[in-house]
């Protein structure tokens, strides 16, 4: 009856490290995405994790959380229920520049004709930024879409005004990062679970 009471308390043991390991935090330079968020009654899976270089610098580490796993952009905007994409800097910038890159980041996969309708949303978005001054190390901001209220943004904890309604919009500020024209390829992919 020892050996079996021994090899029970064993693979208890083994499936208690194994679900701990499967929930450990993913660390991206000193920053810790958890496997699993809640939002808004919705538990989130992290979908991927990288971070965006620029040149040889680190700028900022990024998570993607779903609903479910997931590997192409397009599923990304189809996926129904909320989504998050939490960005955290590894060096200080330039918050309106950042408001102005991701603004060109959408035009580049957008195109004009399809950003013409969201330019009252970009010119919000780039005041959001503005109105930051600076992002250091450590600064965060997450990019939310909730069904029903639209994609809020969140800055340094603090929720940035209204939410912007169309949906056209969360997609057009995830292409920046999982567009044909994305800020950092391998992030993209990183983001998409492919690395």
């Amino acid at each position: 009856m020892k050996p079996l009471l021994k090899t029970l308390s064993l693979v208890l043991m083994s499936m208690v490290l194994a679900s701990s390991a499967w929930s450990a935090p993913v660390d991206v330079y000193g920053v810790k995405f958890d496997e699993q968020v809640e939002m808004r009654g919705s538990n989130l899976l992290l979908n991927g994790a990288g971070t965006r270089f620029k040149g040889p610098f680190k700028v900022y580490a990024a998570g993607l959380y779903l609903g479910k796993k997931v590997s192409t952009p397009d599923e990304v905007v189809a996926l129904p229920g909320p989504k998050r994409l939490s960005i955290t800097m590894l060096r200080g910038i330039d918050a309106a520049e950042l408001g102005k890159l991701l603004t060109r980041g959408m035009e580049d996969n957008m195109g004009k004709a399809a950003m013409a309708p969201l330019i009252p949303g970009l010119i919000r978005l780039g005041q959001m930024f503005a109105d930051h001054k600076n992002l250091v190390a450590g600064d965060s901001f997450t990019v939310e879409w909730i069904p029903g209220t639209g994609t809020v943004l969140t800055v340094k904890g603090k929720v940035q005004g209204e939410p912007f309604k169309e949906p056209e919009f969360f997609k057009a500020l995830m292409w920046i990062w999982m567009g044909p024209v994305p800020a950092d390829w391998k992030l993209k992919d990183q983001l998409l679970g492919l690395k």
